[in-house]
């Protein structure tokens, strides 16, 4: 280490006066500097422009346990997690459904069950809401929609979305939100032959998947900046989704590829 604090500063400062201070010999650091590359510093060298390279790529959300090290180093910084606060929710004033995924998250077909939720974001001009729905086989994100009301309306356009490009899901799992329970969503549900799920009262770990999708929404995009405008969130929510998190983000829980890749090795195999 003091070598090395030695060897960065070579050009600045005295490397006589460096080693004083330091308490080390002039001849134990150039000892150093003649040493051969270490298949470790090799490999760090190798791999710090690629660290860069995926870094900028995922404005600045990627920072893993593997290359924590070079990253500190290079002074980048990833987005760490916030503690989870679980928060009472107040009761249902609709009839709710039975829970019936029970916690299986890992459907064995796309398409099988589908999860849904509701978040808010907050801009200058006041709340925006987001609806999404989940294909809990891929974790890609199907439907969504954005409006300044949570409404029926937002998850019923959220699940036409979905509906309009997928084949319809034997399941759809959600929270007791009144906009689930309400008739007008039970009903397009009806329509579609998709049986009706939700989860128990209070329990967000029923809907870990939409919840875990949200915390990586605020923590990677929404928390690291203003927006002026309603029109500017959805702007950035949609590149998000789109761009970022459904064609580029890799997932442990895929394999570290995205859901647009996973969906199309499955369907090479």
């Amino acid at each position: 280490m003091r070598y090395g604090c030695i060897h960065r500063r070579r050009e600045q400062h005295s490397v006589r006066m460096m080693c004083r201070l330091l308490r080390v010999s002039r001849s134990g650091y150039y000892d150093w500097c003649n040493r051969s590359e270490s298949t470790r510093q090799r490999r760090d060298r190798i791999l710090m422009p690629l660290v860069r390279q995926v870094h900028l790529e995922s404005r600045c959300v990627y920072g893993r346990h593997k290359i924590a090290r070079l990253m500190r180093q290079a002074g980048l910084k990833g987005c760490p997690k916030r503690r989870f606060r679980r928060v009472a929710g107040s009761p249902p004033s609709y009839p709710f459904a039975h829970n019936l995924l029970q916690q299986d998250f890992a459907p064995a077909q796309a398409n099988e069950h589908w999860a849904s939720d509701i978040t808010f974001i907050s801009t200058r001009q006041g709340w925006l809401y987001l609806a999404v729905v989940m294909d809990l086989f891929s974790r890609r994100i199907v439907g969504w929609a954005m409006d300044r009301h949570s409404s029926r309306q937002l998850v019923m356009d959220a699940m036409k979305m979905a509906l309009g490009q997928r084949d319809n899901p034997a399941l759809h799992h959600s929270d007791r939100g009144p906009q689930y329970t309400s008739d007008d969503f039970r009903d397009l549900l009806r329509q579609h032959d998709i049986e009706c799920s939700m989860s128990g009262r209070g329990s967000c770990y029923d809907n870990a998947p939409v919840e875990s999708f949200f915390s990586l929404l605020k923590r990677e995009r929404i928390r690291r900046q203003t927006y002026p405008t309603r029109e500017d969130a959805k702007t950035d929510v949609f590149d998000y989704i789109e761009r970022f998190y459904n064609r580029w983000r890799r997932h442990a829980y895929l394999g570290y590829i995205s859901p647009v890749e996973f969906e199309k090795q499955v369907m090479k195999t």
